[in-house]
């Protein structure tokens, strides 16, 4: 029971076909990554996902657990008008996870049912509607390094004492900045910053990657290391072996899908 899969996904709205349209088509490496993680929770038995991504508004020095007993993602600001996905809210296990950590970190509840895309995009590509499972979203917040990473530990005790198959996800894109074309324009540092990150996962450097230069953080406009902080923490001293499933970036911006293989 208790914590049986883990992995890092890209949120891209161009992931949904109704939006990407032909650049949906250019995404095939991370489709066929998102697939082999949507096989293992499958064949798991997950019971819950929680899932670690970006604060919708501003980055404020606090963590959101969102806890809408219903959740729906819907694309209309992207202009699809139609796609809509429904989600379960484990409130019991978020609920838990609040108790635990209120004292030692400030995390507040949510009650929005407006689930944002950098979640659904991720958990429509993980699970199929109607499918029984619950899902507990994370925002992460403005604090340090260190805090992001003992508040997963402090999730991991939770999950412990689940008798619920569960799987956490951390969620979000690299460097923003890889190409001329590039959202964030181009800086040499944002490939050589993906490939490092890439590097330290797979060796298991969890240390290094807790003292990353923020400063690097920043000029690569990345929105994916907080929510790694976050899973570290969850994993602690696991044993696990990281396995890259897919990394592209056909639009400047660096997609990693990761499965990080529990042992």
């Amino acid at each position: 029971m208790s914590l049986v899969s883990a992995a890092i996904t890209p949120h891209s709205p161009l992931l949904l076909k109704t939006i990407g349209q032909d650049n949906f088509e250019k995404l095939k490496k991370t489709q066929k990554a998102f697939q082999e993680i949507k096989n293992d929770l499958y064949h798991r038995n997950v019971d819950t996902i929680i899932i670690f991504s970006s604060p919708h508004e501003d980055i404020e020095p606090t963590f959101v657990i969102n806890h809408s007993p219903k959740l729906i993602g819907q694309f209309e600001k992207f202009g699809d008008m139609e796609t809509k996905f429904e989600f379960k809210n484990d409130l019991e296990l978020g609920y838990k996870i609040r108790e635990a950590t209120e004292t030692k970190f400030p995390v507040i509840l949510s009650t929005d049912e407006d689930l944002k895309y950098n979640f659904t995009v991720p958990l429509s590509n993980l699970t199929n509607q109607g499918q029984e499972i619950s899902i507990v979203p994370i925002s992460y917040s403005s604090l340090s390094n260190k805090e992001h990473y003992n508040f997963g530990k402090a999730i991991r005790k939770v999950i412990n004492n689940s008798n619920k198959h569960i799987a956490v996800i951390a969620t979000g894109e690299l460097s923003h900045n890889l190409t001329e074309d590039a959202p964030g324009g181009y800086s040499k540092k944002g490939l050589e910053y993906d490939k490092l990150v890439i590097e330290l996962l797979e060796k298991n450097k969890n240390q290094d990657i807790l003292n990353f230069d923020t400063n690097l953080l920043n000029e690569v406009e990345e929105c994916l290391y907080s929510s790694i902080l976050l899973l570290l923490g969850v994993l602690g001293e696991t044993k696990y072996k990281s396995e890259t499933l897919s990394y592209e970036y056909p639009f400047g911006v660096g997609y990693l899908t990761m499965d990080l293989n529990l042992r």
